[in-house]
């Protein structure tokens, strides 16, 4: 992995997904000052990120689905929105600030994520410079990963979960929807909507599906380890809400080998792309590697 290269992608990539989110025509009312209050505040930007990285894999040009690939973070940020809520998993800081349902309230907190979420797919339709074929099937793939069958889903179980001693199985069929669906989804739209063949977008698919569960083992992890600074929410939550986590499961030098395994598992999907998936690559291992 050359870091610096990475590093320099990474950052031009964000650079791309940051000046689109700020460009886009917020109002000054309450609902978009907490719309935008959540979605600015900080963040890997991984979606985003991923669904760009894809579409220059497939040969395509990053810049002629930005709108889509923002779509995702908008989609992602209403999530962790709902998530903090005292009805979901009650926490009260998100990236380092004050959750939003803490400076916002409640009611507001929950129509700021819906307003994301409806304004996400308002942006997934937009004309770009894609098949409106290609452009529907993606609208569909990411109405799919989000809703009952993806994250809605995963999270439902995820609560049902808490509790209870899960085993190995149903952890990772918790963490394929919760997180799994969206990392695989951005993956997939990058690919479709820049022209890849379908055995281009499988083989992201795979990669994307290996990348959400190590994406999921390494938060598991950090809860145990981190730091609470760093990951910007406190530590320890998910033992005192008796989820059943990897660690608790495996133990942690048990995660962490399962953790190597998926992200092996992740940069092994790639090989028919050569060296036009070298950030794809370095970016599970940043996964791996990162402590927030």
């Amino acid at each position: 992995m050359n870091v610096n290269v990475f590093k320099e992608t990474f950052q031009r990539y964000l650079t791309m997904v940051e000046q689109t989110l700020a460009q886009l025509p917020w109002g000054k009312d309450t609902l978009n000052e907490s719309m935008y209050y959540s979605l600015i505040g900080g963040g890997k930007r991984i979606r985003p990120v991923l669904a760009l990285a894809s579409a220059e894999a497939v040969g395509g040009q990053p810049q002629d689905i930005l709108l889509a690939a923002v779509s995702l973070e908008l989609i992602h940020t209403y999530s962790l929105i709902h998530d903090d809520l005292p009805s979901m998993d009650n926490d009260d800081y998100r990236r380092g600030r004050l959750s939003n349902h803490k400076v916002f309230g409640e009611a507001q907190a929950i129509l700021a994520g819906d307003g994301l979420l409806t304004y996400a797919f308002e942006l997934l339709a937009e004309p770009g410079h894609f098949l409106p074929e290609r452009q529907l099937r993606v609208i569909k793939e990411v109405a799919v990963a989000a809703g009952k069958a993806g994250m809605v889903g995963g999270q439902v179980a995820d609560l049902a979960g808490e509790g209870k001693t899960l085993s190995l199985e149903e952890i990772e069929e918790i963490h394929k929807g919760k997180t799994g669906a969206m990392l695989t989804v951005s993956a997939r739209l990058g690919g479709i909507l820049a022209g890849g063949t379908e055995e281009q977008v499988g083989a992201l698919t795979e990669y994307a599906r290996a990348l959400g569960l190590a994406f999921q083992i390494k938060d598991d992890i950090l809860d145990v380890v981190g730091d609470s600074e760093t990951i910007g929410k406190p530590v320890g939550s998910d033992l005192k809400k008796g989820k059943s986590t990897y660690p608790a499961l495996l133990g942690l030098e048990g995660a962490e080998r399962q953790l190597h395994v998926e992200t092996l598992k992740a940069q092994s999907a790639l090989e028919p792309f050569g060296k036009s998936a070298a950030f794809l690559n370095d970016l599970a291992t940043f996964i791996e590697q990162r402590q927030h």
